[in-house]
């Protein structure tokens, strides 16, 4: 239960990101401030000359009456900072005239009220330990460097959230500084931040696909404790659970994104999120799922029969996914464009949905190749996504393919008809000379996923 605090002013409970240097308190380990000075250094060779940055925490979100939300960092201000708390600005500004100006942080100040509340948060020498930021300002500063830095920028990167998805419908803090900056300085020079981040971000250092790979082995360990869990009369709810303890024991938040855990009919619903439903003899159930990992984030699916023995049409068709979903993987590698992807992986469908009986080869052959209607009705959705801090992290979907992105590929077969669907998704990395499954080590073979559902 949350206390009330009226001293705080409503206040006092708010759930910060609060990070702890020392070992014994922390959730993970401390990341080496060696990758963020590294973004930071990747940023400003990026930036004009003159060009000052500008990037501002997150805001802890409102529910109802004094409740609110856990905060969730800003993911372009923990790319550049490894700062994962409220309140936090980064000011990059590589021509400074001051050198002591070319990077500053500005953190939240704890006082004795909020240590009580809500645990200290960082210091100024642990915050620069975190972030390899030597200048470390309280946040209440920040509007008097900011002014008197505005000056000698000749232009302004702000951020700005341009993913292709985003449903923007809560002003954030950033979209607030944006509007003040230009009422108070309307003749800058202003540019967007995005593009930039896009960039630096898509391409994945050694020590993000560490931190990326723990949060996939954690998902293979709730995806292993459920194999085993699994049986007719359970609730898809109770699967969710068995996730959520394995993740959040192993010292995770959680999810990175609300879990699908869908059976029989349920399973041919995109974003089925009720997860209220008793799974049955007979049917299979559908569950994409993915853990966290010190803001990284995997992103799994995998669908298994209830009762731990697929029927035979129920192998046919989660043959002919995991098929495709091999010949998507080898076909997506450095050069190809996202729509050549898209579009090999719906001719790869379409051969498994004649095979199946679903669509018919002559009809097939008179349709709009540019359309095809026919796989649209049982294969609706995309092939995949960038992953990294973000479950559908950042980049260009028009973009050739670089080594060192990580994509998501994940085809699926949904017969409403037959109340039976079926997703498979693996999070794989672009390498040099051939790609490389982070999920390797998952079960997925029909033999795997049967001998591990009946091993007990």
């Amino acid at each position: 239960m949350r206390l009330s605090g009226e001293s705080l002013g409503g206040q006092a409970a708010r759930q910060g990101g609060s990070f702890r240097v020392e070992e014994d308190r922390m959730r993970y380990e401390q990341i080496d401030s060696v990758l963020f000075t590294g973004n930071r250094s990747r940023l400003s060779e990026l930036m004009e000359p003159g060009a000052m940055a500008i990037v501002h925490a997150n805001d802890i979100l409102p529910t109802n009456a004094d409740g609110v939300l856990p905060f969730v960092q800003n993911r372009d201000l923990y790319y550049l900072s490894g700062v994962d708390q409220e309140e936090s600005v980064v000011i990059l500004f590589p021509d400074a005239a001051e050198e002591r100006d070319r990077e500053i942080l500005f953190v939240r100040e704890t006082s004795e009220l909020i240590s009580i509340w809500e645990g200290e948060k960082l210091t100024k020498s642990q915050a620069s330990e975190v972030s390899g930021v030597e200048q470390v300002n309280w946040t209440s500063s920040f509007d008097a460097h900011f002014h008197r830095l505005m000056p000698q920028a000749k232009s302004v990167y702000l951020a700005t959230n341009e993913h292709l998805r985003a449903e923007i419908v809560v002003e954030t803090r950033n979209a607030r500084f944006i509007r003040e900056c230009r009422d108070r300085y309307p003749l800058h020079d202003y540019k967007r931040l995005a593009p930039l981040m896009d960039r630096l971000r898509v391409i994945k250092d050694e020590v993000e696909l560490e931190q990326l790979q723990k949060a996939i082995d954690l998902t293979e360990s709730g995806f292993r404790r459920v194999l085993d869990f699994i049986k007719p009369g359970v609730g898809e709810w109770e699967i969710e659970a068995e996730y959520l303890h394995e993740f959040v024991r192993k010292r995770s938040k959680g999810f990175a994104y609300p879990p699908i855990i869908g059976t029989g009919k349920n399973a041919c619903v995109l974003h089925y999120l009720d997860n209220n439903t008793i799974c049955e003899d007979g049917q299979m159930v559908l569950m994409d799922v993915g853990a966290e990992w010190a803001n990284w984030n995997a992103d799994m699916t995998r669908t298994v029969p209830v009762n731990g023995r697929f029927t035979d049409r129920q192998r046919d068709v989660y043959n002919s996914v995991l098929r495709v979903q091999r010949g998507s993987m080898d076909f997506l590698r450095p050069g190809v464009t996202q729509q050549e992807w898209r579009d090999h992986t719906i001719e790869l469908m379409e051969v498994e949905l004649i095979r199946l009986g679903l669509i018919d080869a002559e009809e097939a052959k008179r349709q709009d190749p540019r359309e095809r209607p026919l796989v649209k009705k049982y294969y609706m959705h995309g092939i995949g996504h960038h992953l990294g801090l973000d479950v559908h992290d950042v980049g260009n979907a028009y973009e050739p393919v670089r080594e060192g992105m990580v994509f998501t590929v994940e085809p699926g077969i949904y017969i409403r008809e037959e109340n039976l669907g079926v997703r498979l998704e693996d999070d794989i990395l672009i390498g040099k000379d051939e790609n490389i499954n982070l999920f390797s080590r998952f079960p997925i073979e029909v033999e795997e996923i049967e001998d591990a559902m009946n091993a007990s």
